[in-house]
Parts: C-alpha cells; sequence; structure tokens
C-alpha cells in the first residue's frame, strides 16, 4: 500500500468539486453528440457529411489541448475547467436556430462553427479535471492515483453513456430545440458551483515560456503517439459508422440507437473504474508499466478484425456487433485506463498542466482522424471497412509502445 496520506480534507473537497464539474459536462457532451448525429442524419445528411459537422470539434480540441495546458499552467485549472463550462452553454445555444429549412450549405458551416466551441470547450474540460486530479493527490502515492484516476475517468464514460441515451430521448420526446436548452439550463447550474475551488491550482511559479508547450519527454510523447492511434482505433467505427448502421440498416430507432450505445459506454466505463482492482487482484500488485499497456494494446489488435470478419461471413449483424462491442469494451477500457495513470506517472508536478495538455491533443487528433475516416470510409466500404482501419490503427498503437520505458517511480509504490 501507499505508505503517505493520500488527501486532505480541502483535497476530498477539490476532488468533489472537480468530478461534479466534469461529470455534468460530460452528460451533455454524450448527448450532444447523438442529437446532433440522429438528427442531421434524419434531414437526409450522408454518414459523411455528418462526420464533417463534427471535424471543427476535432481540430479545435486539438488546438485547445496545446494552448489550454499553457492556459492552465500561467491562470490556474479552476479558470480552464469552469470556462469549458461555460463555452458548452454557449455551443448549445448556438445550435437552437438551425431547422430543417437551412440548406445544407448554410447549415454545415455554422454547425461546425458551434461544434468548434464544443469542441474546445470539451477538452478544457478534460485537460482541467486530469490535472487537477494529479495535484490534489502526492507523487508518491502512485496506487491510489491510478485508482482515483480510473474512478474519475471511468465515471466519466459511464456518464457519456447516460449522454447518448438522454440525447436520443430528448430528441425524441422534446425535439430538438427543447433538447438542447434543456442541457444548457443544466449545465449552468453546474457553473454555479465554481465559486468553491481554489483559483490557483496547477498554476506555474514561474513564467511559462512557449517553447514548454511541446513536450521534451520521451516517455510522453511516446504515450501520446499510441494515444493518437488507440482512439482513433475507436473513433473510426464507433463515431458515425456504427450508429448510423444501426439507424439504418438495422433499423433501430432513436432510443435503440442511443440506449445500446448508452449501455455500451456505461459498461465501459464502469470497467475502467474498478480496472486499478482487478489488474491489482490478478497481476503483480503493483501500479501499471509498460508492458502493462504493451499487453493490453496487443490484446485490443485482435477484435476489431473479428467483429469485420464474422461479418462478412455473414454471421448475424446485430448478434456480431452486440457481442463484439462488449469484448471490444472491456479491453478498451483497461487500456484507456492504463494510459490516464500512466500519463500523470510520468509527469512531474510542476508541469502537469503541460503535459496533459500535449498529451490530450495526440488524443484529440486521433479522434479527429477516426471521426473523418468513419464518415468516409463507412461511406464507401460499410461498417466493415470501418473495423478493418480500426485493426490497423490499433497495430500501429501496440508498435509505437514497444520502446515506452517504465515510470521512475512505479517499482517504488504498490
Amino acid at each position: 500500500m501507499d505508505s503517505s496520506p493520500t488527501f486532505d480534507r480541502a483535497g476530498v473537497r477539490n476532488y468533489a468539486l472537480v468530478t461534479l464539474a466534469y461529470w455534468g459536462f460530460t452528460v451533455t457532451d454524450g448527448a450532444l453528440r447523438m442529437l446532433v448525429l440522429l438528427y442531421f442524419h434524419t434531414l437526409g445528411y450522408s454518414p459523411f457529411e455528418v462526420a464533417m459537422l463534427f471535424l471543427f470539434y476535432e481540430i479545435f480540441g486539438i488546438i485547445t489541448n496545446l494552448f489550454g495546458g499553457w492556459i492552465g499552467a500561467k491562470f490556474g485549472v479552476k479558470l480552464t475547467l469552469y470556462g469549458g463550462i461555460a463555452m458548452q452553454i454557449l455551443a448549445l445555444l448556438l445550435l437552437t436556430p438551425v431547422n430543417e429549412s437551412w440548406s445544407i450549405a448554410l447549415a454545415v458551416p455554422y454547425v461546425m462553427f458551434a461544434q468548434a466551441i464544443s469542441g474546445i470547450a470539451k477538452d478544457l474540460t478534460k485537460m482541467s479535471s486530469k490535472s487537477a486530479i494529479r495535484l490534489v493527490i502526492p507523487k508518491e502515492a502512485q496506487s491510489t492515483l491510478f485508482k482515483w484516476v480510473a474512478i474519475l475517468t471511468g465515471s466519466k464514460n459511464a456518464l457519456k453513456g447516460v449522454g447518448f441515451f438522454l440525447g436520443g430521448l430528448l430528441l425524441s420526446v422534446f425535439g430538438y430545440v427543447s433538447a438542447l436548452v434543456i442541457m444548457a439550463v443544466g449545465l449552468s447550474i453546474v457553473l454555479l458551483s465554481s465559486r468553491w475551488l481554489p483559483s490557483g491550482m496547477g498554476k506555474l511559479k514561474s513564467k511559462v515560456k512557449f517553447r514548454q508547450l511541446f513536450s521534451k519527454s520521451l516517455e510522453i510523447n511516446i504515450l501520446s503517439a499510441a494515444r493518437f492511434f488507440l482512439f482513433g482505433a475507436r473513433d473510426v467505427w464507433f463515431v458515425v459508422g456504427l450508429p448510423v448502421f444501426l439507424y439504418g440498416s438495422l433499423n433501430w430507432s432513436f432510443e435503440q440507437v442511443g440506449g445500446f450505445l448508452a449501455i455500451w459506454v456505461i459498461g465501459y466505463g464502469l470497467v475502467q473504474a474498478i480496472a486499478p482492482n482487478l489488474l491489482r487482484r490478478f497481476g503483480s500488485g503493483k501500479p501499471p508499466q509498460a508492458s502493462t499497456i504493451r499487453f493490453w494494446t496487443g490484446f485490443l489488435v485482435a477484435i476489431p478484425g473479428a467483429i469485420a470478419l464474422a461479418l462478412q461471413l455473414g454471421r448475424p449483424a446485430g448478434q456480431t456487433i452486440i457481442i463484439g462491442l462488449m469484448v471490444f469494451g472491456i479491453v478498451f477500457a483497461f487500456n484507456s485506463a492504463v494510459h490516464s495513470y500512466l500519463v500523470l506517472a510520468y509527469t512531474d508536478d510542476d508541469k502537469v498542466a503541460l503535459n496533459v495538455g500535449f498529451y490530450y491533443m495526440a488524443n484529440a487528433g486521433g479522434r479527429l482522424a477516426g471521426t473523418v475516416l468513419s464518415g468516409l470510409v463507412f461511406q464507401f466500404y460499410g461498417l466493415v471497412g470501418c473495423l478493418w482501419v480500426s485493426t490497423c490503427f490499433v497495430l500501429l498503437a501496440t508498435l509505437v509502445t514497444l520502446k515506452l520505458p517504465n515510470p521512475k517511480t512505479a517499482s517504488a509504490a504498490v
């Protein structure tokens, strides 16, 4: 066990505030993605046109993670955390005027602009939350750090699943505009909690230079490259291809599509949250090392390929996707949990916002590649094509991790 204390009273309060803000944002982020995807698909947009609606969301996520880390280090993560929530409220309200009377030439760039604001909001909130958790747990308490990062990230993913279901439900029950307004009101309530979080969390005492935006750490660079391919592998079939396939090819309703994806993401989040306990019980008992991520990424390579092969051999599509997604979600959850721990284990306290921002810039880059390819590949090669591209991405993520060293503190904490 870690020999050092983990939380004082202020640390518990700060963790709770950060988690509350992250949870509130995550529900609306998942709901908004499902809402936009399903609404514009029903308006007759092609899979590629739907993917383009999310293009600026991902592009500005990359930019935000780069400069958001610098802003967080300069002004503290409270500003970036609650600034992200405020921007999400703005994005939701900006989307309310769009309707079926708008031409595609007008609607697409307008929605892309609103999604750009949402993308900035999403990655400001994520970067700030992960950085704040690193700051409330002592550096030497590695097992505790792994546990609480996994709980934060796992619960976030579970709530994103709730958001997927909520997006489909709100669209069906209240309609597009009312759904957006309801989410904006909910986030405004979350924003009111901002006054209790210390303003100086994560702020560097020294001046932050521009060259510090780009990580000089070999470990962070390697892990960031692996993260790019790992999350590209997920989104290349999950973002556009899968929900459009379920709705268009299997004739599922809005509620069924949103509910199924919600259950998957909730289950994925729960596995991610308990991953530290499972690894400790069935593994070495030590915090994850480089070999841990190599094992789980290598394991993941075969799964999307197996799903694609089963579909090509004529296996029942619904059954194949449900079983395949379940296995993929479990293995991907272990990958994500270990990744989220390692980026903090490789990071010094005074560089946490900068390094986490750089790392999630790579994450956003992978999501961008996956999102664009999801719409493009699905339009020409269907879901099977998306799955084979996913397989290639996971293989590249595995090869990148071969040169990843162990965290310096990994052997010091059990």
